[in-house]
Parts: C-alpha cells; structure tokens; sequence
C-alpha cells in the first residue's frame, strides 16, 4: 500500500464516492428502520412523514449507483463490490431485527467494501492482488472497529428496539455484557492496527496511541457509569467513532506521509461537524 501514486482524477473519482457513500447508504438504512426510529428519533424527516420511504430509498440507491459508477470506472471490478454493498444495505435491517449476533458484523461487512473499493481503485488491482496481509489487516481494522461503533451504538436504542421487537444484543443481554463485548472489538482493533503500523515512525504511532487512549475511554466509561442508560451512552459512542477514525488515519500516515496535512484537515472538519450536528443525542 506504500507504493500507490495516485493522480488527481483518480484521487478525485475514489475518494468523493466513497466519501458521501456513507450519507447515501444511512439514508437507505433508514427507510427501512422507521418504527424504531419514530420512537428514538421522532425528529428525523422520516419519521415526521416530511419525506416518504419510496422517494428516499430511489434518491438512496440512484446516488449509490453513481457512485458506484465512478469507482467501477476506474476499475471495473468495483462493480461486483459496488452491488454487494447496495444489497447488504438494503437488507441489514431485516439482520438486524432478527439476529442478535448479526447486526454489528453485517454492517461491519458492508464498511469494510469500502476500502477494498478504495485499494482497487487507487491500484489498479485485480482479485489476485488482494491477497496480501496488509489489506487483509487493514479489513480486520474496518470491520471490528466499525462492528463496535454499531454494537455500543445500540445502546441509546434500547427502548425503542425493546418495544418494536429488535433482537439486538443490548436487548438481548443488557448493558454490561454489550460493553464486554464491544472490550473484545476494541482489542482487535488495537491488534489490527497494531500490526499495521509497527514500526518506529512516531506521528502514526502517536495517532495510533491517542486512537487506543480514546477507544478505552469510552469502553471504561460504559462500565463504569453510575446510570446506565441510553443518554448516557453519548461518550461510550463518541469514542468509538473517534476512534476508528484516528486509528484508519494512522494506517494512512504510514503508508503515505505525504497525506499528513490532508488528514489533520480530514480529522478536524469531522471533529467540527459533530459539534455542529443538531441533535447532541444523534452520533
């Protein structure tokens, strides 16, 4: 991954995509989540009928399609990931509500696409080429990073999962064994970028430390917190997030110094768009 040189246009054509991929893909999630959603998030349009489940789901998947064209167009493999993350999208919920063990590693799959799409089209690489430990690491980072951000994430829902009838495993087994089990996530993320980074370079080292410091912040507070329940749940989440950003952003300063001041600039419009979010309650 240290050798890649990347042009402008394709820089361009991968990164947009994947960058406003998520919005378009939460959005389609949430067609499918309103009866849950109307009880933990009454505010959003969906939920006020403001929009209906049709026009957002077609805006949803007419957006993921262009996307996806972008990154099939600089490489035609992406086609095969681009449909397997609109099909995962449409269907996690129907995971989610159903199998406890499901939700956080279902959308954890989905997320993870994302970088392979992003190695291939910086690349050029075929499926030959994927096979290398680095990435396989790499994946193993996004998928049981992005797997605790979901599971800790379920725990300001419980109520309304409780009363619709989601089997997620806070409803499951409760607050604490969900914070044990988010330990387990945290470790295998630190391992993951662990073995990424090892090396004596002290700036992705040092994001990889404040990455970890952050992620057992959170975890500590989730079982220690006095009162647990749902509003509480904001910092435990906030670290996840924080977290898996910091720690991806560490993997990329090591293999490509060069983006150091891109990703500060990255890190500090995320840090300033979740402060600026209007509902303190929504991570």
């Amino acid at each position: 991954m240290s050798n890649l040189n990347i042009d402008i246009k394709t820089f361009l054509m991968t990164f947009l995509p994947l960058f406003f991929a998520y919005g378009f893909g939460q959005a389609l999630t949430d067609c499918f989540q309103i009866d849950t959603d109307s009880i933990s998030a009454p505010y959003r349009p969906l939920c006020r009928k403001e929009v209906s489940p049709l026009s957002v789901g077609l805006i949803s998947v007419f957006g993921l399609s262009i996307l996806v064209s972008s990154l099939i167009y600089v490489n035609f493999y992406n086609l095969i990931w681009g449909a397997l993350s609109i099909i995962g999208l449409a269907s996690y919920t129907y995971f989610k509500k159903n199998y406890w063990i499901a939700g956080p590693f279902y959308n954890g799959w989905i997320v993870m696409l994302l970088p392979v799409m992003g190695y291939m089209s910086a690349s050029g690489a075929g499926f030959k080429e994927l096979n290398t430990n680095e990435l396989l690491l790499l994946l193993m980072l996004t998928l049981f990073s992005y797997a605790n951000f979901v599971l800790i994430g379920y725990l300001k829902d419980i109520s309304a999962d409780r009363a619709t009838s989601y089997k997620t495993f806070p409803v499951v087994f409760g607050w604490d064994k969900t914070i044990f089990a988010g330990d387990l996530f945290v470790i295998l993320s630190v391992l993951s970028c662990f073995m990424l980074i090892r090396s004596n370079e002290p700036i992705s080292f040092s994001v990889f430390i404040l990455a970890t410091i952050i992620a057992l912040s959170g975890q500590f507070i989730g079982h220690f917190t006095k009162q647990k329940i749902e509003k509480n749940a904001a910092f435990p989440i906030s670290s996840t997030v924080r977290s898996l950003i910091l720690w991806h952003i560490a993997v990329v300063i090591h293999y490509q110094p060069n983006w150091l001041w891109f990703s500060l600039v990255y890190y500090l419009c995320f840090e300033l768009a979740l402060y600026l979010r209007p509902e303190k309650d929504q991570i």
